[in-house]
């Protein structure tokens, strides 16, 4: 049972300080910024995750490393499926992992294990056949209506014991074979666990469960504030502390999600603490998200959703980040909900296409995501969309997660809808706005721009201009001194062109052209 006092602790840090000290890939959270560390620099994953399959053969994997290199990501989200790890029970093969974690290597990837293995899409399709079989062993979920079912129960106390144990067999190894190196920097634990057809489990023992009584660490942070839907819950059901769910948060498919919420966040935080307990490296769940309309069950009831945000928090604190998986045409309005409560951002799933490729400067740059990662990059090529983004953002990430730390940093996506944005950037009034340009006015724009100091400026992007007011004691008026074009070879600055008259508004802006993508500096002086 977690005790309430260690929560300012436990709550997103679990473990800081146990990887901190130890030289492996960690995180650091300095000043509300949240940082990936690995050989203790900060490092911002440039990913893509595999179609499911990909991974389970090295022949297949041979040209994809290669060409995923050639992309510009630096971090591959690879499958890691339960069922090839152990085929018998307790008895391990690793020449899988080992020959994925050798082809990173070798193409200068790093790799985010996906851990597949009680669930997949609330499935139960990854565990081994010797899991499968044993339905008295490894009990399984019960539907609304008695029928059985082949995913596997939260509640299933050898289930969870035996994807624990197979789990701290998979760390053990990879800090054997991979501490020095570090190839591999996060794992996520499971994939986009709920339920799926039903609001909960109706086994025996969930619903033992469900009439026993809220466990006391939850009622706990309930007291202590909570995610403004699950602490209105709670109070229109009259603020109990004691009672069972449906006496502490009322009936209905909403209290079913959170008890299946504390479920599987107790299941899987005790499969990552197995796993953490022999390789402490940063672990994260993902979340299927709910759309407009949508209830428990039509997407993964009990999955990390926002709304139950603080549930998984308290019931998983040996998971560092609950992550969506964010395809949807709302995509600021979920990043931001997944920075709540502490949260560190990273988005294990999102769109290829040309959407995709825009919303990762928001992401990345405004929301201060450790990262990013489409999902099926293995069909992507090096002059897609992403890849194009990625080599702009790779070029820039030296400077940019340098920016994060004071907060000298902006990204964004601009459109006909929403033209412009004003920020107070390394003590000017940044003003970013639609390029236009012989009165064709960009339909998109989008990128990053970083306050370096003195009045120094780099960015990056495509279609959109800024200007500068001064807001610090001083002279009156900005004007723009030089800008200059160029790119970063090997963290070192080439220049390219000097632009001024047309391209700069005869000194107004400082623009980025909608025909293409580039990076340039701009220096920015006063007078009155």
């Amino acid at each position: 049972m977690i005790r309430i006092s260690l929560l300012p602790w436990l709550v997103c840090l679990s473990s800081l300080a146990i990887a901190d000290s130890a030289g492996y890939p960690h995180l650091r959270k300095q000043g509300g910024v949240t940082q990936l560390l690995v050989d203790e620099r900060p490092f911002l994953i440039l990913g893509g995750e595999l179609n499911n399959s990909s991974s389970s053969s090295l022949a297949n994997m041979e040209p994809i490393w290669r060409r995923m290199a050639d992309s510009n990501l630096n971090t591959v989200l690879v499958p890691l499926p339960w069922d090839i790890v152990e085929p018998e029970e307790n008895r391990f093969d690793f020449s899988l992992l080992d020959g994925l974690v050798k082809g990173a290597r070798k193409n200068h990837l790093h790799i985010v294990f996906l851990w597949l293995a009680s669930w997949k899409n609330g499935m139960s399709s990854y565990m081994p056949i010797w899991v499968k079989k044993d339905f008295n062993r490894f009990p399984r979920v019960r539907r609304r209506d008695g029928s059985p079912t082949e995913i596997l129960s939260a509640l299933g106390e050898s289930s969870s014991a035996a994807d624990s144990n197979a789990f701290a067999n998979v760390m053990r190894h990879i800090k054997k074979t991979d501490a020095r190196e570090q190839t591999v920097v996060m794992m996520q634990v499971e994939n986009e666990v709920g339920i799926l057809g039903d609001s909960r489990d109706r086994s025996r023992a969930a619903d033992a469960a469900f009439f026993g009584p809220v466990p006391q660490a939850l009622i706990d942070r309930l007291k202590l504030g909570t995610v403004p839907e699950l602490q209105a819950r709670w109070q229109k059901a009259g603020s109990k502390t004691t009672g069972n769910w449906e006496e502490v948060f009322g009936p209905g498919a909403e209290t079913e999600e959170a008890f299946m919420a504390w479920n599987y966040a107790r299941y899987v935080d005790r499969v990552a603490a197995a796993g953490k307990a022999e390789y402490p490296i940063p672990m994260y769940v993902n979340a299927w998200l709910n759309e407009s309309g949508a209830k428990p069950g039509d997407y993964p009831s009990g999955c990390p959703e926002a709304h139950v945000m603080d549930i998984w928090q308290v019931g998983a604190p040996h998971i560092d980040m609950l992550c969506p998986d964010l395809y949807a045409a709302n995509f600021t309005e979920r990043c931001e909900l997944y920075t709540r409560e502490g949260n560190p951002l990273f988005i294990p799933e999102m769109n290829t296409n040309d959407a995709g490729a825009r919303n990762v400067f928001y992401a990345i740059a405004e929301k201060l995501a450790i990262g990013t990662s489409p999902f099926g990059i293995d069909r992507t090529t090096p002059d897609s969309p992403i890849a194009k983004s990625y080599g702009l953002i790779s070029q820039v990430a030296p400077v940019l997660l340098e920016g994060e730390a004071h907060r000298d940093v902006v990204g964004f996506v601009i459109d006909r809808d929403h033209p412009a944005l004003e920020r107070v950037l390394g003590g000017y009034d940044v003003e970013i706005s639609l390029d236009s340009v012989f009165g064709h006015t960009a339909q998109l724009g989008y990128g990053v721009v970083i306050a370096t100091g003195d009045g120094r400026y780099l960015g990056a992007g495509s279609g959109f201009r800024v200007m500068f007011k001064p807001v610090t004691p001083g002279p009156s008026h900005a004007g723009i001194g030089t800008v200059e074009e160029g790119r970063f070879v090997n963290g070192r600055w080439l220049p390219g062109r000097r632009l001024n008259g047309d391209e700069t508004d005869q000194g107004w802006s400082w623009r980025f052209s909608s025909f293409g993508q580039n990076i340039s500096k701009c220096v920015v002086y006063r007078y009155d």
